[in-house]
Order: structure tokens, then C-alpha cells, then sequence
């Protein structure tokens, strides 16, 4: 709606009494000012976060209702920060993301964000998803600790951490665990190296080898089921099966 001098007023159909705490973190300060001044101007209590240890920080001391969080932030970076926040219940998660890849999106979405929206991006738009996820967000459910994964005979227990092939028990480590995991919740679709380190090691750190070594032994292991990890040449990895 408009004031009586002509400036814009922002107000969501519940009016501006709305007093709930949003976190908005990312480290392009105009964006924070620009998402913070919409938000308080709809009536939300707002705090801001640059990198991701100050963002996993603040959600721990402030509990928020909700997170809008920047994907491509220093530290941590929002998959990495989402991969860290997946067992809480009590926060609601929006990306902001540059990125034009779907899997990114996709990635966040299975790490438990609930929206995402893409830059640059329309204030109103993000006004409106945030009205949306707090409107239906509430006290996590436990799908994720029952989560199954079922791909030809190769049925993957995520809450148990434990699989099987053709009903026969995979020995796996821990890592090879996650990875398969992974893997089975992106069915045909070539992963980097990249969004393998984000997805299971949460970090750049061990380097590109890493996943290399462990693709190998999972393939190995693998080899006596219905499911094939294939290399894509200048990408990465994907699970197929036949």
C-alpha cells in the first residue's frame, strides 16, 4: 500500500505486529541492509550474520524462526551451514543463491532448507516466500531419521545408517556410508567433486583426491549389485542402475 506522501509501505495480510526473529546472513552488506530493511519494515525482529561461524553461532544463541542464508558465504558456506543446522527443528531455512545450477538447489533443499530464491532477486518475492515457510513451519517432522532410499536392490536406511544389496548387508565406513546416501537421493545425476565435498564432508578441505579414493571403495562394494557408479569425464560421478 501506498502513504499519504506517496512512499511504499510494506505490510504482509497479518498486519505489521508480526515480531518473530529472522537472521539474514551473508557476506554482500548491501543485500543484508536491503533484506533487512524489508523485513523490519514487515514487522519482523532482524539480525544479520556476514560469514558462517557467526551464522551457526547466532542460531545457536538467538534460536530464530527463521534463516535467510547466502550460499556463497566465507567460512562455511550456506550448503555447509545447512549440512550443520539438519537436526534442529526449531529453524526455517531460505537460500539465496547466484547460482543458475538446479543441483545447488537441490542440494540445499535435501539438506533441509525450505525455499530458495534465486539472485537478484525481488524483495516482494522474498517478502512472500518468507510469509510462506512461516506460515507452515513449524516443529520439524522425523522424515529425515526415517528416510529410505530405495534403488534397484540396493535399499539405503538412513536413520539406521545401514545398507543392504539384494537383502545382503553392505560393510561400509562411515563416509562411504554418507556418500552412498548421497548419491541415492540424486539418482542419474553427474555430481562434481565440489558438491561431493560439500554434500558428505561438509568442507574443501580434504581435497579433490578424497573423493576419488572413496568413490573407488564404494564402486567395489557396489560391484555385486544392481547399481553402477559411473565416471563422467570432466564432471564427476553419478548412480545409475542396470
Amino acid at each position: 500500500m501506498l502513504t499519504t506522501d506517496g512512499r511504499e509501505q510494506l505490510q504482509t495480510a497479518d498486519g505489521p505486529q508480526k515480531r518473530q526473529l529472522i537472521l539474514v546472513a551473508d557476506d554482500d552488506e548491501h543485500i543484508v541492509e536491503l533484506v533487512s530493511m524489508y523485513l523490519r519494515r514487515a514487522g519482523y525482529n532482524v539480525e544479520t550474520a556476514y560469514e558462517g561461524h557467526e551464522t551457526l553461532r547466532k542460531v545457536r544463541e538467538l534460536r530464530p524462526a527463521l534463516l535467510v542464508l547466502d550460499i556463497m558465504m566465507p567460512g562455511p558456506d550456506g550448503l555447509q551451514v545447512c549440512r550443520a543446522l539438519s537436526r534442529r527443528q526449531d529453524v526455517a531455512v531460505i537460500l539465496l543463491t547466484a547460482r543458475t545450477s538446479d543441483i545447488d538447489k537441490i542440494a540445499g533443499l535435501r539438506l533441509g532448507a525450505d525455499d530458495y530464491v534465486t539472485k537478484p532477486f525481488n524483495p516482494h518475492e522474498l517478502l512472500a516466500r518468507v510469509e510462506a515457510v512461516l506460515r507452515r513451519a513449524g516443529p520439524k517432522n522425523e522424515t529425515a531419521r526415517d528416510e529410505r532410499l530405495e534403488l534397484g536392490d540396493v535399499i539405503v536406511s538412513v536413520g539406521e545408517r545401514r545398507a543392504t544389496a539384494a537383502g545382503r548387508e553392505l560393510v561400509l565406513t562411515p563416509k562411504e556410508f554418507d556418500l552412498l546416501a548421497t548419491m541415492a537421493r540424486f539418482p542419474g545425476v553427474a555430481l562434481d567433486r565440489e558438491q561431493l565435498l560439500d554434500l558428505v564432508w561438509g568442507t574443501s578441505f580434504y581435497g579433490m583426491r578424497t573423493v576419488d579414493v572413496h568413490v573407488a571403495r564404494l564402486r567395489e562394494k557396489l560391484k555385486d549389485s544392481a547399481l553402477r557408479l559411473e565416471t563422467v569425464w570432466g564432471c564427476g560421478y553419478r548412480l545409475v542402475q542396470g
